[in-house]
């Protein structure tokens, strides 16, 4: 599930009464996101309940389920939604189905207060877990063989837990991250702000920095200054003068705050305005090439073929219904 892959991946999703109506969208949304923008069906999803019922969730809106939770012999990754009062699902019945589902899933994932289900289950065993942090002293101490980390999201082996809502929506942009690489998952996570009117913040976050941890003010800036010099980037030199810090220390926070390179994130950056440009244009590939900081048209072929595995005329030609008007 965590290997680059263009496969249709599909995944299973067990939701328990009472679980919160955002964290079940943290974790369908950022995959609905991945196939809108990339055109694909890279992923789908069923979700299941322990009586095959619509389930309640706490905003009192039930969520249809696809059928009811009986595992057979499925491999597809299985995650587990729980949010409040999940000991009345737990049920030694439902405990049992989720230890027989684990022999044969690829991946199980306790999601917020389903890592607590896991551990029941005893399918953490001496994993390293994360819990809410409202409730993260009180597992630790009731599963002592659970090595708990606080953080958003733990990947250990074949089980991944996450500690909240927001936390379940950086596991998914990492796990697309992951698949289909760094631009595809920066242009998912631009799904998920907006901007207020009339109102421009020194702290606020871009809508690129959505889903990315952007502790540190500096990086902040070079974002920003990155999407305002798109057609003609700044070399990291000059980038970090005007942030005011060495290359080197730049090269450091980003590594640090978002986990990529400054040059990967500014071409991300482009590469991601020159594919909506592709699909939401009729504009030269030279045309589009000059607008995002390109040399030449076959330049920036080049990156958009490393990127997406499919050149400009491809994507155009498969989105737009093979219409033949696609520039070459």
């Amino acid at each position: 599930m965590l290997s680059p892959s263009l496969d249709c991946l599909d995944i299973d999703l067990l939701v328990l009464p009472e679980t919160n109506l955002i964290l079940i969208a943290s974790v369908i949304e950022p995959l609905r996101g991945a196939n809108r923008i990339s055109g694909s069906e890279l992923y789908r999803w069923r979700l299941f309940t322990p009586d095959g019922a619509a389930v309640m969730t706490t905003s009192h809106i039930p969520v249809p389920a696809d059928s009811v939770f009986k595992p057979g012999a499925e491999r597809a990754p299985l995650f587990v939604l729980a949010s409040y009062n999940w000991r009345n699902a737990a049920t030694p019945a439902l405990k049992r189905l989720l230890s027989q589902s684990a022999r044969h899933r690829s991946m199980i994932a306790g999601i917020e207060s389903g890592t607590w289900l896991l551990a029941e289950a005893g399918l953490l065993g001496n994993a390293s877990a994360t819990a809410h942090w409202e409730d993260f002293e009180d597992f630790a101490l009731a599963y002592p063989q659970v090595r708990a980390v606080k953080g958003r999201f733990v990947i250990d082996g074949k089980r991944i837990t996450t500690g909240g809502s927001l936390p379940t929506m950086d596991l998914m942009l990492e796990i697309i991250r992951r698949r289909q690489g760094y631009s595809l998952a920066l242009e998912v996570s631009r799904l998920f702000i907006y901007e207020q009117a009339g109102f421009r913040g020194e702290a606020q976050l871009s809508p690129s920095t959505a889903g990315l941890s952007m502790r540190d003010p500096r990086v902040a800036h070079a974002v920003r200054l990155m999407e305002e010099n798109v057609e003609q980037p700044l070399v990291l030199a000059r980038l970090a003068r005007r942030v005011g810090i060495s290359a080197r220390r730049l090269q450091a926070l980003f590594q640090a705050s978002i986990g990529a390179a400054p040059h990967v994130h500014y071409l991300a950056l482009r590469l991601n305005a020159a594919r909506r440009k592709v699909i939401e244009t009729r504009a030269t590939f030279a045309e589009i090439a000059a607008s995002t900081g390109f040399n030449s048209a076959s330049a920036f072929s080049r990156s958009y073929r490393a990127s997406f595995t499919e050149s400009p005329s491809g994507t155009r030609r498969r989105l737009r219904g093979y219409s033949g008007g696609a520039e070459k």
